[in-house]
């Protein structure tokens, strides 16, 4: 009995399923929505009709109807319609997915089938696309416009670049493919060497919005190739100047042209720009270039009568100068005291090279001479050397040391160098601070008696010893009381800083100062021994942490004891 009962059942429900199917439910079932696209946030309003004599098998029962939005079901309000129709009627106070689809289902004798169906969809109105600009290609004369669309709509959105002549009606001139924010216009839509409006429309089911017009010549916003380098050189020998000559690309020899020039050496970051260049090619010429120098040029143009687009910068061409003798004066210290041994001076003499502004191409050596050029005769040399310092002896009374740098191009300027005697003021207030991980500030008071220059020297403290030959520098500012020190000074290490001030006719006795860069907490501490130790005292020693440890001044030690039944 209970077999027959469920077999009968089974029969009811897969009865009403092929009814249902058989019927259509497209028949005998209908979802009405009021929009399918609304704007998102807003409330959707349905209905779900069933004509019951539509549905085969379903005229003399009752039917339950419900919904669900995708997976969620949803409570809708159930009633007799017209005629013999059941209606089931849903309202959404605030859709806020993007897409969804809204489900009608009938249940009957413990059965449910989904009878009906309806989309929607959500979002805004287009934004107003902006940021609208074109590039007009000389290859094709194709107009290449861009544009950012804005916040995304949600919805699917129709866009079209449209552009209208002065006498001619609006058109599309291009559509985006592939959901980009770019299309190119043809040639054979624009009018060139005339003002044109253009663009962008966007549209989708809740409105239109339309970008800024842009109002141009196309040939106002070209685009060239780039010109070609085709040579340089100096002009004329021993001056600083350069000749440079240009092609145009063949797209662009018919036209006025406006072009820019950079140029830059290896060392340098930033690009030296000359502007102002007007013809179709030739040749320009420009000054204050250092000799023998490597430079890397490049060069940009555009039409000269409008305010277009710069093309591309041309492929960089190197060119180096020619060389020149060095020029200036080279910054020198020394160390002279008597021989030990005869009637003779020994010399230490340490100099700086020139500066690249002064060099005038590749140091190749320096001279040092007892005496200066008399009568165009060179005197003899008694160093020739590529470092930057040389030891020599000297005739006992020597007070003048002359040197000089040489290039390929020749020997420069002599720099007569006074061995002064170590008897004059010595500088008041001297301290020394940092300027910077990697660098220290020194400070002094300014003297009373007119100097003529200052040298820094420094030294790095260490256990082991050594000296720095290299580590000192000229401060040629008679005015200055202050002065940077940048080279090879590193955190967490003590330098000895000495200054000597320079007068006329003596050098002045140095003052010192220490000073760290940073400081940070010692590397250890010191290893600790008991030197003797009574019932009421101890006497305790220890190793003193390496200079090179310390990381800054020790400004005290603390010593912690306990005995054998109590915390430190």
């Amino acid at each position: 009995m209970a077999r027959h009962g469920a077999g009968t059942l089974f029969l009811l429900q897969l009865s009403l399923l092929l009814l249902l199917h058989l019927g259509g439910t497209m028949g005998c079932a209908l979802v009405a929505v009021d929009s399918p696209v609304v704007p998102l946030g807003s409330a959707v309003t349905a209905s779900c009709t069933i004509q019951s004599n539509l549905c085969r098998g379903l005229e003399q029962e009752k039917v339950r109807i419900t919904w669900m939005l995708d997976n969620e079901p949803m409570a809708g309000r159930q009633g007799h319609g017209p005629g013999d129709t059941e209606v089931s009627n849903l309202t959404l106070p605030q859709f806020n997915r993007t897409q969804a689809k809204l489900w009608c289902w009938v249940e009957w004798n413990g059965t449910k089938q989904r009878v009906g169906m309806a989309e929607i969809r959500a979002g805004y109105p287009p934004s107003k696309p902006f940021n609208l600009s074109c590039i007009l290609n000389l290859n094709d004369y194709g107009l290449m416009c861009q544009w950012d669309p804005g916040a995304n709509s949600h919805l699917p959105t129709s866009v079209a670049l449209k552009c209208a002549g002065s006498r001619a009606p609006a058109v599309t001139g291009c559509t985006p493919q592939g959901g980009r924010s770019r299309c190119t216009v043809p040639r054979r839509l624009l009018q060139l060497y005339r003002h044109m409006e253009i663009w962008v429309s966007a549209t989708n089911a809740l409105g239109t919005a339309e970008s800024e017009h842009l109002c141009i010549d196309p040939m106002d916003v070209v685009k060239l190739d780039p010109p070609v380098l085709q040579s340089i050189q100096s002009i004329p020998f021993q001056t600083d100047c350069i000749a440079l000559t240009w092609e145009v690309a063949r797209s662009n020899a018919h036209m006025e042209l406006q072009c820019e020039l950079r140029y830059r050496t290896r060392q340098d970051t930033a690009w030296a720009l000359v502007t102002n260049i007007i013809g179709h090619a030739g040749t320009t010429q420009c000054c204050g270039f250092l000799f023998g120098t490597q430079y890397h040029f490049q060069m940009r143009c555009r039409r000269s009568l409008a305010r277009g687009y710069w093309s591309e910068w041309s492929p960089g061409r190197n060119y180096t100068t020619h060389e020149k003798a060095p020029t200036g004066k080279l910054d020198a210290w020394w160390i002279a005291r008597p021989a030990r041994v005869g009637k003779e001076l020994e010399v230490q003499l340490c100099w700086k090279a020139p500066r690249r502004q002064e060099a005038n191409g590749q140091v190749l050596g320096y001279h040092v001479t007892l005496s200066p050029r008399r009568r165009g005769r060179d005197p003899p040399v008694i160093c020739n050397t590529t470092h930057t310092h040389c030891n020599f002896s000297a005739p006992a009374g020597t007070r003048r040391i002359y040197l000089s740098a040489y290039n390929a191009a020749g020997k420069g300027a002599v720099t007569e160098v006074v061995l002064l005697e170590r008897k004059g003021q010595p500088l008041a207030g001297l301290r020394a601070v940092p300027g910077g991980e990697h660098s220290l500030w020194v400070h002094w008071e300014q003297p009373r008696v007119p100097v003529s220059a200052y040298i820094l020297e420094w030294q790095r403290v260490s256990s082991e010893p050594g000296h720095c030959s290299a580590c000192w520098q000229m401060e040629r500012d008679r005015a200055a009381t202050a002065a940077l020190i940048q080279d090879g000074i590193e955190p967490f290490q003590r330098y000895n800083i000495s200054v000597y001030p320079l007068y006329k006719d003596a050098m002045g006795m140095p003052v010192h100062a220490v000073a760290y860069s940073k400081q940070k907490a010692p590397s250890y501490a010191p290893k600790l021994h008991l030197k003797s130790i009574s019932k009421s005292s101890a006497e305790l020693c220890w190793d003193p942490v390496p200079v090179e440890m310390q990381n800054g001044f020790i400004t005290s030690y603390t010593i912690f004891w306990a005995n054998s039944t109590t915390d430190v």
